[in-house]
């Protein structure tokens, strides 16, 4: 990873790398760029979640660790109900995210922005992500937890994470912490997750 991924700043010129995915029927042609996640590229996990998932029912998304924002841009183009946020500690990454939704014609339901800028009291349907498992366990657990308890009632998280990484040991511990897991689908050496928040 990029030493500097976390204050990689918009305002200092950086290369920037076209992107072109096929999602859910949906062709998105996105921008990536040096110091983001996955530049010029689609990474595998990503490409694993989409193709072992449907589209979500429309509702309040969150796109947590949106890099560049292809999930969130993803389901904000095969889901016309959905209003998708993205969250992502790179400003660079906010930046890209936004500029990709409104050369979508997205931006009306897709905004990317900072953590600390997302207001407290916003909840979510679901939350879609390929986690930052590299930035440590113990910080991807807070990282988790801040999150999904902005899950709505009865919402749910789906997350891809590689096997090798901790895929099976997440799961073990997303259900120790009251969020019933269940694994939806293992290929190329992920694991794609379903988390829900209890009821009641």
């Amino acid at each position: 990873m990029d030493d500097h991924y976390f204050t990689a700043d918009p305002s200092v010129p950086f290369k920037r790398a076209p992107v072109t995915a096929t999602v859910w029927g949906q062709e998105l042609s996105l921008v990536s760029g040096s110091g983001v996640f996955a530049q010029g590229r689609v990474d595998i996990g990503t490409s694993v979640l989409f193709r072992e998932t449907a589209p979500p029912p429309p509702g309040r998304i969150l796109d947590l660790g949106c890099g560049f924002g292809v999930i969130g841009l993803a389901i904000a183009a095969a889901v016309p109900g959905a209003t998708v946020t993205g969250v992502d500690v790179n400003e660079r990454a906010v930046l890209l995210a936004n500029e990709n939704a409104a050369a979508l014609g997205l931006a009306d339901r897709f905004v990317a922005s900072t953590p600390d800028a997302v207001p407290d009291q916003a909840t979510y349907d679901e939350i879609w992500s390929n986690p930052p498992i590299r930035i440590g366990k113990e910080a991807l657990h807070e990282l988790l937890l801040t999150w999904l308890a902005r899950l709505a009632l009865g919402g749910r998280a789906v997350l891809v994470v590689g096997k090798n990484l901790g895929g099976d040991s997440l799961q073990r511990w997303l259900e120790e912490q009251g969020y019933p897991t269940v694994r939806l689908a293992s290929a190329k050496g992920f694991r794609v997750l379903e988390s829900r928040r209890a009821t009641g």
